[in-house]
């Protein structure tokens, strides 16, 4: 069996669900709270983090072991380009959202709406959340860059970047809080990749108590 331990608001869940999907690799989900993992998902991933991905009875965890697993077991659909100019350009976008935007802007805005409210029902802190906001225009205005320059993200074809930006993106959607008529290229190019078949899912997704934003999941806005 193959499984993938997750929860709709981890943003690398998301990641590993979409390649999985574009892989068309069959796969069970079980749900875990990330901010109160059961001593099994511990015992899976002493790390406490999410998601978590069984395959054979083995578990791997790391959005990055698993995405990388998934490209060498199932290198028929390939998700990183064979030129090793343009696989590099693909690894380098890969890190910006994964490090970069989870850092700036998907901690800031995320932890404050949804994690502070279930883990210990704390107050959102504006401040944060406002600094979040600023740092996901910034964010926009170089992936509007990328989208008016290029076909995907990396380059001519939907690539990994295109997943890990996506993946990232669509849950402050999902909150309602990109600014889409301000950049007419992210538009665009995010409306491609809900368009995708392996992302149909991930627009059904609902996070306990917090209703999708009326657009999240219309593919064209």
């Amino acid at each position: 069996m193959v499984l993938l331990v997750h929860h709709p608001v981890s943003a690398f869940s998301r990641k590993i669900r979409i390649i999985l999907n574009e892989k068309k690799m069959l796969f069970v989900l079980r749900e875990e709270e990330p901010w109160a993992l059961s001593d099994e998902a511990y015992q899976l991933n002493p790390s406490g983090s999410l998601p978590i991905f069984v395959y054979d009875g083995k578990a791997i965890s790391g959005n990055y072991a698993i995405s990388e697993f998934l490209e060498e077991a199932s290198p028929d659909v390939p998700l990183l380009p064979k030129n090793i100019e343009k696989r590099a350009e693909t690894r380098r976008l890969c890190e910006w959202f994964d490090e970069k935007f989870y850092h700036e802007v998907f901690l800031q805005i995320v932890t404050e709406k949804v994690f502070k409210r279930f883990s210990n029902g704390g107050a959102p802190n504006a401040k944060v959340i406002n600094i979040g906001l600023n740092n996901l225009a910034f964010h926009l205005e170089y992936v509007d860059w990328l989208a008016e320059r290029r076909n995907y993200l990396a380059g001519d074809e939907f690539s990994l970047a295109d997943i890990a930006a996506a993946a990232q993106i669509s849950v402050i959607d999902y909150l309602g809080d990109v600014p889409w008529d301000g950049y007419k290229n992210a538009k665009i190019w995010y409306s491609k990749i809900k368009s995708r078949p392996s992302f149909k899912d991930i627009l059904k997704d609902n996070i306990r108590g917090i209703l999708p934003a009326k657009h999240y999941a219309n593919l064209d806005f």
